[in-house]
């Protein structure tokens, strides 16, 4: 422990090490779904709203878990709790691979849902909180890059793996991967805390350290007057509307581009969303001010997002620059949806409440944004016959009114 402190601030060391377990957190339990869904639907024939639902029950069982992961973290540590993460999700992908029977498929999407839990935005946001005060807002959104580059890396090698392996022995060779490298980084990374190593957040001297203590703070809540807080309700509004729209829109977002650009440039187009998603948020984290009012800027990303949906809607679906203007614009505010809560969280809420107001904040948007891919296929088959465009403009037009009703929550919890 001596050679760790000796090495300077181990702050950054940390982050480094939460952006790699959002790479695989990412990779294997949000990017990775959508992968197991199409090829179980290939190789066994089971009907797609069947894979859908355990897609559905993978991402409500990692909702109930994150919601408690504060307590989790308290109990057995961080360490123990990321590794026992690493292990369930592996295990879950595998059993995803392996399901012969559609209870097997639930039963996997269970224990994958428990593991991804453990690894997503929450997660991350408790290895990097307690390191960082001043510098949180960088220091969190190079950590939550890792999420967008999970998305970059993993999806593309899981194609690969599969097509040169199949599924079950690309799972067993992915999962035991992640397995090994959570298990070394929870060793050797998130064991240690500040205190640990005798370390202060952001690496600052004791007087620094000190001022920042006796900053005023905001009341530690009551957990039951936490759901009669104004702040905290528009707050997990706002970000699971957010998250709703953006899921729906993400999941149906490759076949409503298809027509206009061919499979192989809407597959460019999807990964330039997710570049564009690193780019808003690493370029938001230098420019936001200190002080700036967090919520206003929440609202913004989501304006721009609207714009993206906008653009995307008066494309109806055929003029190729409309849509690579909309698909860039939306694609800006990726990144921040999970990345500004937890700093609004930290300007507005108790130290002590901080971790129950982000994870409760996630888990609620995980729980509504399940639904989403099911609500936005529906409404395309709702969609009128024979109007113009398809349903490309129901879906963008839907996307739009939901991201508007997620500024509105930001404004309405505004302080007074």
């Amino acid at each position: 422990m001596q050679d760790v402190a000796k090495r300077g601030f181990f702050g950054w060391t940390v982050v480094w090490g939460a952006f790699t377990l959002a790479v695989c957190g990412w990779g294997l339990g949000f990017y990775g779904p959508p992968i197991y869904l199409h090829v179980i639907h290939q190789t066994r024939g089971w009907p797609l709203g069947l894979v859908a639902a355990a897609v559905t029950t993978h991402y409500l069982a990692g909702a109930l878990t994150v919601a408690n992961l504060p307590a989790l973290h308290a109990r057995w540590g961080l360490a123990r709790v990321t590794r026992a993460g690493a292990v369930a999700l592996a295990l879950g992908v595998l059993g995803w691979s392996l399901a012969s029977a559609p209870w097997q498929l639930f039963l996997a999407a269970l224990v994958s849902g428990l593991g991804w839990a453990t690894l997503g935005a929450a997660a991350v946001n408790a290895i990097v909180a307690p390191w960082f005060s001043r510098n949180r807002p960088k220091a969190l959104a190079w950590a939550y890059n890792g999420a967008s580059f999970g998305g970059i890396l993993m999806s593309p090698l899981w194609v690969l793996a599969i097509q040169v392996a199949g599924f079950p022995l690309a799972a067993a060779i992915i999962a035991a991967l992640v397995i090994a490298i959570l298990w070394i980084l929870a060793g050797r990374v998130f064991v240690h805390s500040p205190g640990s190593l005798g370390q202060r957040p952001d690496g600052d001297g004791e007087a620094a350290a000190e001022a920042a203590l006796a900053a005023p703070d905001h009341p530690a809540l009551p957990a039951a007057a936490l759901w009669r807080d104004r702040r905290f309700i528009s707050l997990a509004a706002a970000t699971a509307l957010g998250l709703f729209a953006q899921a729906g829109l993400l999941a149906h977002l490759f076949s409503l581009v298809v027509p206009a650009l061919g499979e192989v440039r809407a597959g460019i187009a999807m990964a330039a969303s997710t570049l564009a998603a690193v780019a808003g948020r690493t370029v938001l984290s230098w420019v936001m001010p200190a002080d700036a009012d967090r919520r206003l800027v929440a609202a913004a990303s989501y304006a721009v997002q609207v714009a993206g949906c906008g653009a995307l809607l008066l494309s109806r679906g055929t003029d190729p620059w409309l849509i690579w203007s909309g698909v860039a614009l939306f694609g800006l505010g990726i990144g921040n949806l999970v990345y500004l809560p937890p700093l609004i969280a930290q300007t507005e809420f108790a130290r002590v409440d901080v971790p129950r107001v982000v994870a409760l904040t996630a888990a609620l948007g995980q729980g509504l944004y399940a639904f989403a891919p099911a609500l936005f296929g529906l409404v395309r088959e709702l969609a009128p016959a024979g109007s113009g465009a398809g349903d490309a403009p129901f879906v963008h037009g839907l996307a739009a009114l939901v991201f508007v009703a997620a500024i509105a929550a930001l404004l309405a919890g505004r302080p007074r």
